[in-house]
Parts: C-alpha cells; sequence; structure tokens
C-alpha cells in the first residue's frame, strides 16, 4: 500500500470579535504562503462567528466552527453579549475544541491525515491553550493589538503585589489621595511622552462587565500564557522609536516569552482580496468616492463591535460634519442602538455631499484616491490600515485599548490629533485643522514617513525576519 498522505496543518483560535477574527486570518494567510504548499491552517470561531462569515474562502485557510451553546438572539445585525460567550469559552467550548483536535489528529478513515503542527491562541481566548496541552499539541500566543498594550496588561500582577493597584484594578492611595489622572508615565509603565492616564489603562474603561471580572479575567490568561515559548505580536516593530524613554521599571521578565513583531507583514499581503468581515459592505459608497475631488472626504467609522456611540455624541458627530461644508462618507451600522441620535431627516439634508453605510468595504476606502483623513474610534486594526495607507487620522476613542493607540498616534507617531469632544464645534475644528494648514501638512508628512517604514522599510523587514523564525520553529516541529 501506498504511504498515506499527510497534511501539515496548523489551528488558530481567535477570541470572538472582529478585530481578534481579521487578523488571525490575516495571520493564517501569512503562514500558508510561507508554507509554499506544504502547510493548511484552520481558523476556529464559534458558531455565532461562522454564522456571520459564511461568505469567507481562501486557498488552504478554513474556517470551522465551534458549537458555543449560545443562543444569537443578535440576528444578522448583533452578536450575542459578552457574558454568555465569555462563559462559553470556559464552560461550553473546550469539550468542542478538544473532540476536534483530537479528530483531526486521527484524520478521517480513507482520507488524507492531518498532522497538526501547533496551536496559535489568541490570548484574549486563553481558555484554548490547556485545551492544546491536554491534546499534547504545542501552543504558541497571538497578542492583536500593540506591544504597549501588552506591556499594561502584563505588568497587572507586578502592580498588585508592590501595592500600587489594588486586587480590582484601581489606582491605591500612595499619599491619601486617589490620582486616576496621573500620568502613568510616572509609574514607568509607557514613556511619558504619551501622556496618558491612569484611567486610560484598558482594564478600567466601560464595560458590560464588573472592573474585579476583567481584571480576573485578565489575570488567568496572564497565568495560561506563562507556558507559552513564543508570542507573536500585530503591532510595529520599535514601536516607540529609539527614544531611551522605552526603558521603564516594569519591563517584560527577561525569561519570559519571546514575543515576535509581526503587524506590518499581516495587513501588507493583497495576495488575496477575500473578505474578513462578519458584515456586508456596501459597495456603492466606492462609486460615491469616484465621484468626489482627490484628498476632499472624511471618512467615519467607529468600528463594529465597541458599544455604540450615545445619541447625544451621535448627534453631534452629525452636526460637525454638516457644519464642515465637506464631503463625508460614514460607516454607521443599521441599528437602533448606532444610529440613535442622527437628527431627523438628516441623509435627505446632506444627500449629495455626504453618503451613510451600514458598513464599507474599509481598505478601499482608505486606499481611495478622494479620502483625505479618517474620523476614527483607535481600534488597532484600523490604525494600521490607515497608517498602511497614509491616511491622517481624528481620534475619538472609546474602550478598551483605544487610548493607548491614540496616545501613539498623536504624542509618539504625530499623525493624527485627537477631539477634545464630540460637540458640533470640536468636530469641526478638527477637521479644519488637519485638512488645510501647516498641522494638516506635518500629519501627512509624518503618516507618509511611518507608511514608508510599514510597507518596504525597517519595521517591514523586522516583520519579516520575525516571522520566518516562526517558520522555523513551525518546521522544526
Amino acid at each position: 500500500m501506498a504511504a498515506e498522505l499527510t497534511q501539515r496543518c496548523i489551528v488558530l483560535v481567535p477570541f470572538p470579535a472582529q478585530g481578534h477574527v481579521t487578523p488571525m486570518l490575516h495571520l493564517a494567510r501569512a503562514v500558508v504562503d510561507r508554507g509554499h504548499g506544504n502547510i493548511s491552517a484552520t481558523v476556529a470561531v464559534p458558531d455565532f462567528i461562522h454564522r456571520r462569515m459564511g461568505q469567507f474562502s481562501a486557498a488552504e485557510v478554513a474556517l470551522v466552527s465551534i458549537p458555543s451553546g449560545v443562543a444569537d438572539d443578535g440576528g444578522d445585525d448583533e452578536p450575542p453579549g459578552s457574558g454568555s460567550f465569555l462563559h462559553a469559552m470556559e464552560h461550553y467550548m473546550p469539550a468542542q475544541l478538544e473532540g476536534m483536535l483530537l479528530t483531526a489528529r486521527r484524520g478521517a478513515e480513507g482520507a488524507r491525515r492531518v498532522s497538526c503542527l501547533l496551536v496559535v491562541v489568541d490570548l484574549l481566548a486563553s481558555w484554548a491553550i490547556p485545551v492544546a496541552a491536554r491534546c499534547s499539541l504545542p501552543v504558541v500566543g497571538f497578542w492583536v493589538g500593540m506591544l504597549a498594550t501588552y506591556r499594561t496588561v502584563a505588568v497587572i500582577p507586578e502592580l498588585i503585589g508592590k501595592g500600587i493597584i489594588s486586587e480590582s484594578g484601581n489606582l491605591l492611595p500612595a499619599d491619601g489621595t486617589m490620582k486616576d489622572h496621573k500620568n502613568i508615565g510616572d509609574l514607568n509603565i509607557l514613556p511619558a511622552k504619551l501622556k496618558l492616564r491612569f484611567k486610560d489603562l484598558p482594564w478600567l474603561l466601560d464595560s458590560t462587565l464588573p472592573q474585579k471580572s476583567r481584571i480576573d479575567f485578565w489575570l488567568q490568561a496572564l497565568d495560561r500564557a506563562k507556558c507559552l515559548p513564543c508570542i507573536l505580536v500585530n503591532s510595529i516593530p520599535n514601536e516607540g522609536g529609539n527614544s531611551s524613554d522605552d526603558q521603564h521599571q516594569y519591563d517584560l521578565p527577561q525569561d519570559q516569552q519571546m514575543l515576535q513583531q509581526v503587524g506590518p507583514l499581516l495587513f501588507n499581503d493583497d495576495s488575496s482580496k477575500k473578505t474578513t468581515s462578519m458584515w456586508l459592505a456596501d459597495n456603492t459608497c466606492i462609486d460615491w468616492l469616484d465621484k468626489q475631488s482627490p484628498g476632499s472626504v472624511i471618512y467615519v467609522s467607529f468600528g463594529s463591535w465597541a458599544a455604540p456611540i450615545q445619541p447625544d455624541k451621535i448627534t453631534g458627530f452629525a452636526r460637525g460634519l454638516e457644519a464642515s461644508g465637506r464631503p463625508f462618507l460614514w460607516a454607521l451600522k443599521n441599528h437602533p442602538s448606532w444610529r440613535a441620535g442622527l437628527p431627523d431627516n438628516y441623509e435627505e439634508k446632506v444627500s449629495g455631499r455626504g453618503k451613510i453605510v451600514s458598513w464599507a468595504p474599509q481598505e478601499d476606502v482608505l486606499k481611495h484616491r478622494a479620502l483625505g483623513c479618517y474620523i476614527m474610534h483607535c481600534g488597532w486594526n484600523s490604525v494600521l490600515e490607515a497608517a498602511r495607507q497614509g491616511v491622517r487620522m481624528i481620534c475619538y476613542p472609546v474602550t478598551a485599548d483605544h487610548f493607548i493607540n491614540c496616545a501613539y498616534i498623536v504624542n509618539m507617531w504625530e499623525i493624527g490629533i485627537e477631539l477634545a469632544s464630540s460637540d458640533q464645534s470640536d468636530v469641526k475644528d478638527c477637521i479644519e485643522r488637519v485638512m488645510e494648514g501647516n498641522e494638516g501638512k506635518h500629519l501627512q508628512q509624518k503618516v507618509n514617513e511611518l507608511r514608508e517604514t510599514i510597507t518596504v522599510g525597517e519595521a517591514m523587514g523586522v516583520a519579516k525576519s520575525n516571522l520566518n523564525l516562526f517558520m522555523d520553529r513551525i518546521n522544526n516541529i
């Protein structure tokens, strides 16, 4: 009998949110492309994600469904609440994933056997780490945001141990007063240049979960991640430049994992134009952009999954965009929780100059010649996409890592400005600052420089080297 053919495969497990699934799919494609036909990838997502991404298809990258036991009451627009799927990840999905991994290792009768080389686990989906261990499979981690954000989370145990923060993540008083507005540069976590306040740290921001639960979530993820020999980071190598300000008291332990930053590479793969979105894009906005003058359009998007911005803030943005007198494209999901606050008959009033769509093909929008700037929530994938296309940014951070990302955009890289509020006057003023005058020219110069380094320059070179090291690790298993 002829020797049985074996398919070498990696399994990737993302956290169930658009901003996590997208970079994981990019990573899967990057690994497959560098496997020269010898490696395939399976991205395992909960069933409620899979239902929204049935259109995804790419050579040698499979998107498979893990039963979650979660009632998907959100329909096509909104996903289940975080409390329900976080419970499912700990109490229902592990057995489902374990069965899938064991089946993959055995192979189907009469079919080509699958040799599962390793499992790549999103650190926010740390539940999958012990599952892979039970299956005797090697595991590496994946961090979907900046290394700076990982740093702020990785030092939580040390900050608690030294009595700087409480077990609920609050800053403990050193002198009898609470200082949530304290610059965290004073704590030597991140550079003082960022001007980040303590209350901007990701575990303190608004969430549907109690703050203590969020800290417990991070502590559990960090504990599980201790066994990982390597963590891939979806970030820009040397993200803080060469400044000595990057040296911190609470640096990452020297004996911890190898951290390999590969972000520029993941968002520079144009060989496949397969969608990675859970929502159907309205491509009529591209036809509309084709009719606009070069560099004239303001693009507005606050992401897909973060808590919708309050109605009064949506009102402020709507009036500010109208008052700017400039053409704008606004991606705003067609759901009451997102569009509440739009003034009556607003779409009719701005028709022709403004276009509102439920979801936009964002990469196509950002690379369009008509685009002038991007008003954004500072989700990390959007930041990378905008920087890659050389688009200036107006920042309105909402939650999670948005405030750290914003600080780098504004104070470290100088490629955007921050909106002080959603008031009509502030929105209009920021648009004018970015689109006109010397400040706008400076922002464009700086974003062009960053674009160069992450597409063909030093950061891209480092990212390629890091992914090559990862591929060597795979080939040596």
